[in-house]
């Protein structure tokens, strides 16, 4: 019998830390988003490169108050489990599916990493690799892959317990249901996707279902695939598969650098992806055609890239992602039309023949595995398991197992109050549990058309960018009570302004607040707007003034050091130093903006101690290079004081050539960067 139960699983685990209150309202693009492609991409693929591109995670906070001290910690997961297959989800980290264990073999079909370390690897920073994520709404891993969803029980109607995971995404605006089963004796795991645009209009949409798999010698991703879009963060360009410029890529490590492979699967077949070991067996994932797109990423042999590797996992094996998408990249965002997409996934193990699956007949190989999908599950059983789940996809819950975060009932409250249609179906519920402090002051607003303030002392904590709720606070700023006294309603709504590019706007409703109350939080906001405007000077004196007011705020000062440092204040940066605490000082990313500054004012012993040892830097993000550049650039100083060497590209190429950069220090992803 199938069962459906929660258990506590436990592992070493870094604390996530705070969220950042200061707004993202810095554009920050994902290293997918700028990229040249030949004009022989297909123009639907073209089309969609620029469709739907978001400037920033708002209203989403950043989540960059984590660490790497571990210590073993208790989360929160639910179990399916029938006699066949054990499947494990995070509840508390957005639902992956963590581990999924064939039980007759005793093997795991994931890559499960032994230790739960975030880093900044997604458009919220906080990233952590294992298992599978379930990536909706922009490019640039889910903004839910560190935070909670919605967890219910659900009953089948012949009574096969479903695990439901669904959330309000607030970027598109939609919500999401994931239903995932296992039905008694089944081999493979179910897992159904439903999107639902509530809209009148039609919205950008994004879906990858990423799978984390062990990396080895031998293991081979095979695809119905004959070629690929590959994209090395640099470029996209198209290539044949199985062999590249004479290096066979569906062995991982083939590769020497990091890259992603996007198959180009046609539409007349049906999609699936797996990786083999040398005996043949490994996770396969297939699904129904709406999931066309298949994926390989790896981290690459180089030393940049092997180095994320353990620095992800200090203990674990390495491993690479296939992945399944919405579209033919992950480059691109779909147009939903109003209604909703739905697909159903299926994940078990894969048995072929290994002579062939490794053999030089790519069109052999894939045959073979598409002959054992078939028995494991037929297109035809998919199909029908597709039309049973939407049976299942509109049942009730019997249970909720866990609440997400409340913003989709406080949605649905200023839907009713607006007399609006609902945005879901009774099958997900967002209930009055679900609310928290965060959405306590826009409940205010809709019920009293009254936004409360709160000290300029506190961290502000949630914010809205909906035309909706602006178009409330707008109106509650109005009342000659809020409009006299209230510096939070303003801050908000120059949050809301800047997010709907009314630029002017916005510093009319932040300078209103500094009237109100000179706050950090305000000074930071009118910094941003003034370096957009090319006000430079101007928006280094608001950082500067901002982190006097608050030089405890770590996010405040490492944003007020990187743009001084960027803008050739580096003596500015020096005395701002002197009033920091040791806790400030001594976090890696500080030491290494210190370690900057030293640079800048010529004091090479200090940067040449920073390299001896270099400490951790936490939030390196994916695709910096700043620890190798400075490595490079003082080494370049050195040589021109020590010896009178002009600083030239000659000097720079003997640089890399007699001074590789220590792994401590390379995080180097792309080809060429190891000739930067």
């Amino acid at each position: 019998m199938t069962e459906l139960r929660l258990e506590t699983y436990t592992m070493p685990a870094a604390d996530l830390g705070s969220e950042n209150p200061l707004p993202q309202i810095v554009s920050e693009h994902d290293l997918h988003a700028n990229f040249e492609a030949p004009e022989y991409i297909p123009d639907d693929m073209r089309r969609n490169f620029d469709y739907g591109q978001v400037p920033n995670i708002m209203p989403y906070t950043m989540q960059d108050g984590y660490g790497r001290e571990t210590k073993p910690r208790d989360f929160r997961v639910a179990v399916l489990e029938n006699d066949i297959l054990r499947a494990t989800f995070l509840l508390e980290l957005g639902g992956r599916l963590w581990s999924i264990i064939h039980k007759p073999s005793g093997r795991e079909l994931l890559a499960v990493n032994p230790t739960f370390q975030p880093a900044n690897l997604a458009f919220r920073n906080a990233w952590f690799s294992g298992g599978v994520e379930w990536n909706i709404g922009t490019i640039g891993h889910t903004p839910f892959t560190c935070a909670p969803l919605f967890a219910a029980r659900v009953e089948s109607p012949d009574g096969m317990p479903i695990l439901r995971l669904y959330e309000w995404e607030r970027i598109r605006q939609t919500p999401f249901q994931i239903d995932n089963w296992l039905p008694d004796n089944s081999p493979v795991l179910f897992v159904r996707v439903r999107i639902t645009n509530p809209h009148d209009q039609t919205v950008p949409m994004y879906w990858w279902s990423n799978i984390a798999v062990p990396e080895t010698p031998d293991t081979r991703v095979l695809v119905p695939a004959e070629t690929t879009y590959r994209f090395n963060y640099s470029g996209l360009d198209i290539k044949p598969v199985p062999e590249i410029d004479g290096l066979d890529i569906t062995y991982a490590t083939n590769i020497p650098h990091s890259a992603d492979y996007f198959f180009h699967v046609d539409d007349n077949r049906y999609p699936w992806i797996t990786a083999l070991d040398g005996a043949g067996k490994g996770l396969v994932q297939t699904s129904t055609r709406q999931l066309k797109g298949r994926k390989l990423f790896v981290w690459g042999m180089g030393s940049g890239g092997q180095h994320w590797q353990k620095f992800l996992s200090p203990k674990g094996d390495p491993y690479i992602e296939i992945q399944a998408g919405l579209a033919r990249s992950q480059l691109e965002h779909r147009p939903m039309p109003p209604g909703e997409w739905s697909w159903l996934e299926a994940y078990g193990l894969m048995v072929a023949d290994p002579n062939k699956v490794h053999g030089e007949d790519w069109q052999q190989a894939q045959q073979a595995v598409e002959e054992s999908l078939e028995r494991l599950i037929s297109k035809a059983d998919l199909e029908e398991e597709f039309k049973r789940g939407a049976i299942i996809a509109d049942t009730l819950p019997s249970e909720i197992l866990q609440r997400g975060s409340g913003w989709g009932r406080l949605e649905e409250l200023r839907r009713e109050a607006a007399s609006e249609k609902p945005f879901c179906t009774p099958a997900i519920i967002f209930d009055n549990e679900s609310l928290t402090a965060a959405q306590q002051p826009w409940l205010s607003l809709l019920q009293e058309e009254y936004f409360p303030a709160s000290s300029p002392e506190e961290p502000i904590m949630g914010f809205l960018v909906q035309k909706e709720w602006r178009n409330l606070l707008e109106k509650s700023l109005g009342n000659n009570r809020n409009d006299t006294k209230n510096w939070l309603a303003w801050y908000h709504l120059g949050v809301m302004r800047y997010c709907d590019r009314d630029l002017s706007d916005a510093a009319a409703a932040w300078e209103k607040s500094l009237t109100l109350a000179e706050t950090p939080w305000t000074l930071r906001n009118l910094a941003v707007l003034a370096t957009e405007l090319g006000q430079i000077k101007k928006a280094g004196d608001l950082y500067l003034k901002a982190s006097r007011q608050s030089p405890e705020l770590l996010p405040l000062i490492v944003e007020s050091c990187q743009f001084l440092l960027k803008n050739n204040r580096a003596t500015e940066v020096k005395d701002l130093l002197t009033i920091l605490s040791d806790t400030i000082k001594e976090n890696g990313r500080m030491r290494f903006l210190q370690t900057l500054t030293a640079l800048e004012i010529g004091n090479l012993p200090i940067v040449k101690q920073y390299l001896a040892a270099p400490p951790t830097v936490v939030d390196i993000r994916e695709g910096e290079t700043t620890l190798s550049d400075l490595w490079y650039e003082y080494h370049a100083r050195r040589l021109n004081q020590e010896d009178g060497i002009a600083i030239d590209d000659a000097l720079r190429a003997r640089i890399r050539r007699e001074f590789p950069v220590p792994e401590a220090l390379d995080f180097r992803m792309k080809i060429g960067d190891e000739q930067k």
